[in-house]
């Protein structure tokens, strides 16, 4: 185990197979190792690689592996693993809580009820509509696929900026990032993480949004240049963030915390006992698999 995983799966895997971490076994043990499991914070890099000299297969517990070096593992003939499709519903719902919760003020509500400004006869700013919006999804993949479904539900007109087109759905496809940034109120960003898509979302795309716009994340941090959404916010030119992602975490900018204008989640989008437990029985069946036929249940591609 490469990095501390879910305290069931730990459990398991040491019942099961008799696994360590590899920060607690000397070489020689690591030496002998078939298949690292790690997940999506953590990650298997070419260090690790380095101690696993006979790895096979790197199994990961989450969907997104951005963190793990797969150009490294395939040119070294290991194969990668994730675990798709069964925490798209719950990301997609966190997604569209995050697009009411920003855009409603509701976190923000909270709080002034909280501090008594209710009681003591203030009001609260007006907050946005959310039902017949603009929405722009970055990523229309299962996720963002499963996001523009629910939004419809609210009215929302659906674009999206996808790696290809996907002319099979009823959604207007935006030429660039800035082009469906400059045509909707909430960007909803769920595309892959990884090197192709740092910084993405940059100051001019954030500009592209204007001030009447909101972002909303549940992607990877490193999607979203961090200084300059800060500079957006502070300058008000975009209307609010939320955010279940960051670019350094457990760490989110201390300029975020104070804000009420920007929801801030600790990485929750696939947190429910239901996907945790279906995501663990996803990465034990590629770990089973692996070992007694030699391939993976959700092999991803190389």
């Amino acid at each position: 185990m490469v990095g501390a995983l879910r305290a069931e799966l730990d459990a398991v895997l040491r019942e099961r197979y008799g696994a360590e971490r590899l920060d607690e076994i000397d070489d020689d043990r690591a030496g002998r190792a078939r298949v690292a499991v790690t997940s999506g914070v953590w990650g298997v890099r070419a260090e690790h690689l380095d101690r696993l000299p006979s790895l096979g297969a790197i199994v990961n517990f989450g969907v997104g592996y951005d963190s793990t070096d797969v150009a490294e593992a395939a040119r070294r003939g290991i194969v990668v693993s994730n675990t798709p499709d069964v925490l798209t519903d719950c990301v997609a719902d966190t997604a569209v809580g995050l697009v009411i919760d920003v855009m409603r003020g509701l976190s923000a509500a909270d709080r002034f009820v909280r501090r008594g400004e209710w009681a003591a006869g203030r009001v609260p700013a007006l907050a946005r509509r959310v039902s017949g919006s603009r929405v722009g999804i970055l990523g229309l993949g299962r996720i963002g696929e499963a996001i523009a479904r629910r939004l419809v539900g609210f009215d929302a007109t659906v674009s999206y900026h996808n790696r290809r087109q996907r002319p099979e759905l009823p959604y207007a496809y935006a030429a660039s990032v800035l082009d469906l940034a400059r045509d909707c109120d909430v960007l909803v960003i769920a595309a892959s993480g990884g090197a192709d898509s740092r910084h993405l979302v940059d100051a001019d795309v954030l500009d592209a949004l204007g001030s009447d716009g909101f972002v909303v994340n549940v992607a990877r941090g490193s999607v979203v240049d961090e200084s300059a959404l800060i500079a957006a916010l502070d300058a008000g030119r975009i209307a609010g963030a939320g955010l279940d992602v960051f670019a350094e975490e457990p760490h989110v900018p201390a300029a975020l915390l104070e804000r009420d204008d920007v929801v801030l989640l600790p990485h929750l989008g696939s947190a429910t006992v239901e996907t945790r437990a279906a995501m663990t029985e996803m990465t034990l069946a590629n770990v089973e698999r692996f070992l007694t036929e030699g391939d993976l249940v959700t092999p991803v591609p190389l």
